[in-house]
């Protein structure tokens, strides 16, 4: 290497792998800034092997791309393979110091996840799902591209991605072993990122999967996984408190309604304590309206339908305008309630207040609520508010947008 009044290609390294100062690559190996610095001048000194793997491992590159020219004679001490950087993603190639991204990679990718986010909750979801997924893809490739901070970075949002996907194929395409594969690999690149949360809140995507089918046992192994994993980074009580939720939605389908009670006042409590932890800006699917709204759901399995009607009646009040696809989740949680009560005529204008709302945004769990309704309402089916509702449920608006969407 011809010598310059710095060593360009370890500052460039550090920097494209997120370490802006030579402060911060040192907290980061262990060392003293004035070791970096000596590392960052025109002459800079061999480092060791532990540091040397360090390096490797922290910027994705080999010792020569860094810069650095072994002493002579020394053989053993020439690193000419890339450095290991763990099994990451399956589809994640090994990293390559030929092409390394920015550090501003990671932003930019990290923006179009937080845009997926938001366009969530007013896309239809066949239309968003393929896009979130190629996302994905993209980030696969820019970790084989990044280290360091950046790539840790990278990971997060790319987690995120995953996580969405998932949603999607679960709660919007009813695709559970898909989603269940896809959340498979938001796990994996959380441990990428190293991001507790993003694992925690992942797991308990995963325990919807046997959840729902009534499997308990394999639920439960789920909760407890994510309830490690949300200790170990500091979950904030909103996060602890949907973990909960989640819990009850699977103890409930298994028919154990009173557990499930007993979960919904414990996240309630939490809630109610609070903590001193930041909430991360992916935890947009809950609140304690959400809660409550879980809370409702219960109720009405467990036959407390005063109770019920009551709590879902508070949370549709509550419930702000931006929230229109759990909009849809209520009113057939309400429709259900009047059924059960024996009051066909106002289920069926629950029910249809639930149709005018997923006609204008989409949800299929919304949509499985309206359909449970109209099988409880099967004894009325010849009244003519049941008939005003196959129409409504059965009409050509309807029957083209569930298909299509």
């Amino acid at each position: 290497m011809s010598k310059t009044a710095i060593n360009t290609r370890l500052r460039s390294a550090r920097v494209a792998a997120g370490y802006h100062s030579q402060q911060a690559l040192a907290d980061a190996l262990g060392v003293g800034v004035r070791q970096v610095r000596r590392w960052e001048s025109s002459t800079p000194p061999w480092p060791h092997h532990e540091l040397q793997n360090a390096l490797a491992r922290l910027l994705g590159q080999t010792m020569e791309d860094l810069g650095f020219v072994p002493p002579t004679g020394r053989d053993g001490g020439r690193q000419t393979q890339r450095p290991a950087l763990g099994t990451g993603l399956a589809t994640v190639p090994v990293q390559s110091a030929v092409t390394l991204q920015p550090a501003s990679a990671a932003d930019d990718f990290a923006a179009v996840t937080r845009a997926h986010r938001r366009l969530y909750w007013s896309v239809a979801p066949a239309t968003l799902h393929p896009t979130v997924v190629a996302h994905a893809a993209l980030g696969c490739a820019l970790l084989a591209e990044t280290a360091g901070r950046t790539r840790q970075a990278t990971a997060a949002a790319l987690a995120e991605s995953w996580l969405l996907a998932g949603r999607i194929q679960f709660f919007d395409l009813r695709e559970p072993d898909q989603a269940d594969e896809t959340w498979l690999r938001g796990l994996q690149a959380a441990r990428e990122a190293e991001d507790h949360l993003l694992g925690a809140a992942t797991l308990a995507h995963m325990a919807f999967v046997p959840g729902w089918e009534g499997l308990r046992e394999a639920a439960a192994q789920r909760i407890v996984a994510a309830r490690t994993y949300a200790r170990r980074g500091d979950a904030p009580a909103l996060l602890l408190a949907w973990i909960d939720a989640v819990e009850a939605e699977c103890e409930t389908r298994a028919g154990h309604t009173r557990t499930a009670l007993h979960l919904i006042s414990h996240g309630e409590d939490v809630l109610a304590d609070g903590c001193e932890h930041d909430v991360p800006e992916w935890l947009d699917w809950f609140s304690p309206a959400r809660l409550a709204a879980f809370k409702g759901n219960v109720q009405l399995r467990a036959g407390h339908l005063p109770q019920a009607r009551a709590t879902l009646s508070a949370v549709l009040d509550q419930l702000p305008d931006t929230e229109e696809k759990q909009r849809s989740v209520i009113l057939g949680d309400l429709a259900a309630v009047e059924a059960a009560a024996g009051v066909p005529e106002a289920a069926c204008e629950f029910a249809v207040r639930a149709l005018d709302q997923l006609e204008r945004t989409w949800y299929a769990t919304g949509m499985d609520r309206v359909r449970d309704v109209r099988q409880a309402l099967a004894a009325h089916q010849h009244e003519q508010c049941v008939r005003d509702l196959d129409e409504r449920l059965y009409g050509w608006a309807t029957t083209v947008s569930a298909l299509a969407r």
